[in-house]
């Protein structure tokens, strides 16, 4: 990857240079983008910002800003990072979003970027009465942004994160905390359901490492810096998601349902469990493996 001068910011003066200059080194780098934004021109205004200790939806009136030596000596640090690290830009501002919602992260946690953030959203309907949901798990909760993005949408509902990583608890509890939710929200340290005993939940929802062998291999570096517990689940992706359909239905209500994230696995994931009436659900902002199934199409591979 050719690198660029990145100190040759003579003449650039407001926020709106920056960003434009960063978009452009950016573009040469030729880096890639799968962390939640979508372009060079988006992460470029988005570390800008931040860096400034701006939030991302500062009116553009203010990007004709002239920044001082000291502002500009930053955001050029930051720009050099995320090139010749080629690091998500989360892990640089140690800060993710999921459902509108600000969540801390590291490289303990994958960066969140799940279409389920839809689904809490919109409380799972039209698939639960959400009247009726007292109870969800999170299961490979990560950040724990899922989780506690549900204790927002359903107020009165307990919920448990599960995670096999204490790594990735240790971070769980920061955001369980910085989001006030210890009342109602649990961190659980668990392999799946093992130490779940018989509990049972409305809904159990889970974007467990789905990610085949072949591409894994194949990932671009800033994938690399992502924790491979969190991404990798065998040759074919489906370790963790053979055992979540398997063992799910003894965890759910009679009115329960699971949702869970499978990517590109879906196609292997269909072909393995032909009698599964998988519904693969759509959504507005994109994004695709995510199924849903009930406790009753469960039980029919229960163990």
């Amino acid at each position: 990857m050719q690198m660029q001068n990145l100190q040759d910011t003579n003449g650039l003066q407001t926020i709106t240079d920056f960003i434009r200059w960063g978009a452009s080194q950016f573009v040469e780098a030729s880096l890639t983008y799968g962390h939640g934004l979508s372009s060079p021109l988006d992460e470029s205004a988005y570390l800008v910002l931040r860096t400034l200790h701006l939030p991302v939806d500062t009116p553009d009136v203010y990007w004709r800003s002239a920044l001082t030596g000291n502002e500009i000596k930053n955001i050029r640090e930051v720009i050099q990072r995320r090139i010749k690290e080629q690091i998500p830009a989360a892990y640089i501002t140690k800060e993710g979003w999921f459902a509108g919602l600000q969540f801390y992260i590291d490289e303990r946690v994958l960066v969140p970027r799940s279409p389920i953030a839809e689904l809490v959203e919109t409380q799972f309907t039209p698939w639960i009465d959400p009247e009726e949901v007292t109870s969800v798990l999170d299961l490979c909760t990560g950040s724990g942004c899922i989780g506690i993005a549900c204790a927002y949408a359903f107020p009165s509902t307990i919920v448990d994160l599960v995670d096999i990583s204490e790594d990735a608890l240790e971070v769980a509890r920061i955001n369980v905390e910085q989001h006030d939710a210890g009342q109602r929200v649990s961190v659980i340290h668990s392999d799946l359901f093992s130490a779940l005993k018989s509990k049972q939940y409305d809904i159990i929802v889970s974007n467990p490492p789905y990610v085949d062998a072949e591409d894994i291999d194949g990932m671009a570096k800033e994938f690399h810096h992502e924790p491979e517990l969190g991404l990798s689940s065998g040759d074919d992706g489906l370790d963790c998601t053979r055992q979540i359909l398997k063992q799910a239905a003894s965890h759910l209500t009679e009115q329960g349902i699971l949702v869970v994230e499978v990517g590109n696995s879906q196609y292997a994931l269909q072909k393995e469990f032909p009698e599964l009436p998988f519904q693969w659900l759509e959504f507005e902002r994109g994004g695709d493996g995510v199924f849903l199934l009930n406790k009753k199409q469960l039980d029919k591979i229960a163990i």
